[in-house]
Order: C-alpha cells, then sequence, then structure tokens
C-alpha cells in the first residue's frame, strides 16, 4: 500500500481526537459558566472530590474522561492497522463506524444525556471496536 491508501487508516484516528478536542472544549465552557454562576473560585476544586461536591453539570467531564478509555484501544488498533498495512474498505468502515458512533454518544452525553440513548452508541460502538481487533488478529496471523 501506498500513499493516501496507506494513510486512510489514520483519519478516523484524528477524526478521534477532534471529537476528544470539541468534549474538552464544551467541557471548559460548561464548568467556566457554572464557576461564575455560583463564584466558585478556582482553588475550591483542587481535588476530584471537590468537583464532585461542588459541581452539578458534570455531563462533559465525565464524557472527557470516557474518551480515554475504550478509545485508547482504538488508537491502538488503528496504529497496528497502519503498521501491518491493514488499510480494506472493510477496515476503513470499522474504523468510521467507532468514530461516529462515539460522536454520537458525545453529543448525547454533552448535551440532554439520556442513558439508553448513550449507552446504545456505547455497546455498538464497542461492538465495532471489537470486530475491528478480530480484523486486526487475523491479518496479524496471516502475516
Amino acid at each position: 500500500m501506498t500513499g493516501a491508501a496507506a494513510t486512510a487508516i489514520l483519519w478516523p484516528a484524528v477524526a478521534m481526537a477532534g471529537l476528544t478536542f470539541l468534549v474538552w472544549v464544551r467541557l471548559y465552557h460548561l464548568r467556566l459558566g457554572e464557576m461564575a454562576r455560583k463564584r466558585i473560585d478556582a482553588q475550591d476544586l483542587a481535588s476530584a472530590a471537590d468537583s464532585v461536591r461542588l459541581l452539578v453539570d458534570t455531563r462533559a467531564s465525565d464524557n472527557f474522561r470516557n474518551l480515554f478509555e475504550l478509545p485508547v484501544l482504538f488508537y491502538v488498533g488503528v496504529l497496528l492497522a497502519a503498521q501491518l498495512g491493514v488499510s480494506d474498505t472493510v477496515s476503513l468502515a470499522l474504523a468510521w463506524a467507532f468514530v461516529s458512533l462515539r460522536a454520537v454518544h458525545s453529543g448525547v452525553h454533552c448535551t440532554y444525556n439520556h442513558v439508553m440513548t448513550r449507552f446504545v452508541a456505547y455497546a455498538l460502538a464497542t461492538l465495532v471496536l471489537i470486530a475491528f481487533w478480530v480484523r486486526l488478529a487475523l491479518a496479524l496471523a496471516a502475516a
């Protein structure tokens, strides 16, 4: 594989990083707004326990933390796929499906936060990630 075909599998990782940065922006927009409304001094939030005690709206911060859980396996998988040259249509579709489902999950989590809607997106994304890793394992076994 050469050129665009070899690097195509990396674009979903770039998109996932972009999603993480968007959630970070949302996190600070919500957090700074709540701190201003409640007149909370930044030093009063020195620990996670303080944040839990003083802040009510933790949707974006909860989602931001969540973006460093399963997506870590996605990033490693994408790098392994690039190394192995596994950038076929199915692998690309799985990678983009994972990113899309995680975007839905983040959108729900950071806004109206309906748990079952969020759970379905999370569960489907996890199944897609498992399928992605099964393809990688098969490619690695064949190499």
